[in-house]
């Protein structure tokens, strides 16, 4: 049998944090600001941010699409790891969580590189892979099918298994899908758990590793963090 992953104590991940995360002031005041509302838990963690930060930089992503901004952790990690001339459409169906973003977007000096689109985000990428020229609330992010670099999933859980075959068709080849809660607290291994949301996890799971056309991995940071390159 293969070794198992290590179990993480409260020590252990004082100690990654302390040896690892680099986190920005900023960053650090949205996340505080966000751990006062309701839905903090939506929040990524410091730590898996700037994984997501790190995996911009080494892809050498220019287009990024995020699917699920909240109060904009995950957007500011992403949009400070492009180049100068990168951009990313962000996709919500909140004004209010957004509006939060939009701040930090602002004074992060990052709101050239970033824009947002309120609303179904299924329709959203559905209007970028249909339009022949890009669309007016993202003149400059680009539009068609293999047009987008890298994918961030982290929205409405029972339709992840709908997203994925319209960010395939959006990736081009070598490009990333990060899916992220694909372990879903666990609820994926527990067959009591019946809920729309831990069934659309599951689902996709079993059609990302079941797809011959990308090659994948699950990694158990945070919530479990699923790799998907389309070859």
């Amino acid at each position: 049998m293969s070794r198992k992953n290590i179990q993480l104590t409260e020590k252990l991940e004082e100690y990654i944090f302390r040896f690892s995360v680099r986190e920005p002031s900023l960053f650090r005041k949205l996340r505080e600001e966000t751990a006062r509302l309701a839905q903090a838990n939506m929040q990524i963690s410091p730590e898996e941010g700037q994984f997501l930060n790190i995996l911009t930089k080494i892809s050498g992503a220019r287009r990024i699409l995020e699917i699920g901004t909240f109060t904009g952790y995950s957007s500011l990690c992403f949009a400070s790891a492009l180049p100068p001339d990168g951009k990313i459409l962000c996709c919500d169906i909140s004004e209010e969580w957004t509006k939060i973003a939009k701040r930090y977007w602002n004074e992060a000096g990052l709101e050239q590189k970033i824009h947002l689109k309120i609303g179904s985000a299924l329709e959203t990428l559905q209007v970028i892979l249909d339009s022949k020229t890009s669309p007016d609330w993202a003149p400059d992010f680009g539009f068609g099918p293999s047009s987008v670099d890298l994918v961030f999933l982290d929205a409405d859980k029972e339709n992840y298994p709908n997203y994925y075959p319209l960010i395939l068709k959006l990736l081009r080849s070598g490009g990333l899908l990060i899916a992220d809660n694909v372990l879903w607290d666990g609820s994926v291994v527990d067959d009591s758990h019946q809920e729309p949301s831990t069934i659309g996890i599951r689902k996709f799971n079993e059609l990302a590793y079941g797809d011959p056309n990308v090659d994948v991995s699950m990694v158990p940071i945070a919530d479990g963090v699923s790799l998907v390159r389309k070859k």
